[in-house]
């Protein structure tokens, strides 16, 4: 059975009702602009709820003919130590990613305000704030992404808070987003600050 997760009522009403203990001034449910919901993998171990099953990843490897390696539960923020326990489950050891950036994340921790500084440098007609939310995305690749550009005309058409064609051919190439979905609301949240008929052009600059 295919059913699409959403936030429910009840969801929602609990989210409210406890980011509501740290605001002077309450929110509603109507003060709500967006939601999601995801769906977690969960390893059937046996246990008599949901909520007792173990929040672990499980590693099974078939190696009966060409090995096939099977990966049960797991969550993003234990992506690398899994992608290690996979391979030394396939036989190799060696922990590579323990010290390896993500792409764009190599500069020093403190050192996200040079990036800033050294791009506005670079670029003149990046703004302050479009340029935050290029390094914050990017980091050290956001010049790789604007390459040679003198002017903003030169990143091609702009769809809206500062997302050009520029970057959605960088985010189609090298990070794989096909629909304007993902590039709007999976990759960043300028779904937030852009219009439907925005999300629109995107998706259909993208499958163009």
């Amino acid at each position: 059975m295919n059913v699409k997760p959403v936030a429910t009522d009840e969801e929602q009403d609990y989210l409210v009702a406890f980011i509501n203990q740290y605001f002077e001034t309450p929110v509603t449910r109507a003060d709500i602009v967006w939601t999601y919901s995801g769906v977690r993998p969960l390893y059937d171990d046996g246990a008599k709820s949901a909520t007792a099953a173990t929040r672990d990843y499980v590693l099974t490897l078939n190696d009966d003919g060409a090995p096939l390696l099977n990966i049960f539960g797991g969550k993003i923020t234990t992506y690398r130590k899994l992608a290690e326990n996979a391979l030394k489950k396939l036989g190799h050891e060696d922990k590579w990613t323990a010290g390896v950036p993500l792409p764009g994340g190599d500069f020093a921790v403190d050192g996200v305000d040079e990036l800033h500084r050294d791009l506005m440098r670079a670029y003149p007609f990046v703004a302050e704030s479009w340029a935050r939310r290029l390094i914050r995305a990017y980091g050290t690749n956001a010049a790789v992404m604007l390459g040679d550009a003198k002017a903003q005309a030169d990143l091609g058409v702009c769809f809206g808070a500062t997302l050009t064609a520029r970057e959605l051919d960088w985010l189609k190439d090298q990070e794989f987003a096909q629909t304007g979905e993902d590039v709007v609301w999976r990759r960043s949240k300028l779904g937030l600050r852009l219009t439907s008929d925005q999300i629109a052009a995107i998706d259909d600059y993208l499958q163009s």
